[in-house]
């Protein structure tokens, strides 16, 4: 059953409205009543279709005002690399045993990062991480020889964005104790990457739909 709170707050929303980004933005701030620091997220609606490889739409981007959460990395890495993600902050260095610790259920992290000779160790592991968005992958900057750059990019804000099998784009865009400015940077940062993301292949309108939402609060359809 919808608290108090929550159904005050639906009756702010115009269900049959498209907001601007910075009218969606400052009336998720105000829908946003829960006690902690809610996570606003875009919900974006694409035309495409995922099953087809070239019509995939996968990338990271760097939110220029962060994320606001405290990510956990792990770094899959022998030898001086492994030294390297150590002295750039990873929370989490190791090689085979981390693999075989994975195997085992051990999931206490945010981000996978490894280099190119240990992806073959972590394939082990794919059933397990794959579900949970934690493989490592080329594209997203987590499969690299630059471990300081790639845990740097994870500390400065980057997140990754893919589509999921309803061809919807889920990714958060900041705390709504960032504020209206901060949170309208992330949103066009964002924005812009998946449009520049739009693949050759894809017919017809790109942008289906794009609903903004805070962890507890009400969707807010916005202007695509």
């Amino acid at each position: 059953m919808a608290g108090k709170k929550h159904i005050e707050a639906l009756k702010l929303v115009d269900a049959g409205k498209l907001y601007s980004p910075k009218e969606a933005i400052d009336l998720a701030i105000k829908t946003a009543t829960a006690k902690f620091d809610e996570t606003l997220e875009l919900h974006i609606k694409l035309g495409v279709d995922g099953q087809k490889a070239d019509q995939q739409v996968r990338g990271t981007v760097v939110l220029p005002a962060g994320t606001g959460k405290k990510v956990r990395i792990l770094v899959i890495a022998k030898g001086d690399k492994a030294d390297e993600a150590t002295k750039a902050g990873a929370d989490y260095v190791g090689a085979e045993e981390i693999v075989a610790k994975i195997a085992g259920g051990w999931l206490d992290f945010d981000v996978c990062i490894t280099t190119p000779d240990m992806f073959g160790a972590i394939g082990r592991v794919a059933r397990v991480l794959g579900p949970k968005g934690l493989m490592p992958n080329v594209k997203s900057g987590t499969v690299t020889t630059d471990i300081t750059k790639a845990i740097n990019d994870v500390r400065a804000g980057k997140v990754e964005y893919r589509l999921d099998k309803d061809n919807i784009v889920h990714c958060p865009i900041g705390k709504i104790s960032f504020g209206a400015d901060k949170l309208m940077e992330n949103y066009t940062a964002l924005m812009d990457a998946i449009i520049r993301a739009k693949p050759a292949a894809a017919k017809g309108t790109y942008l289906r739909s794009v609903t903004m939402a805070s962890t507890m609060g009400p969707g807010i359809k916005v202007q695509a």
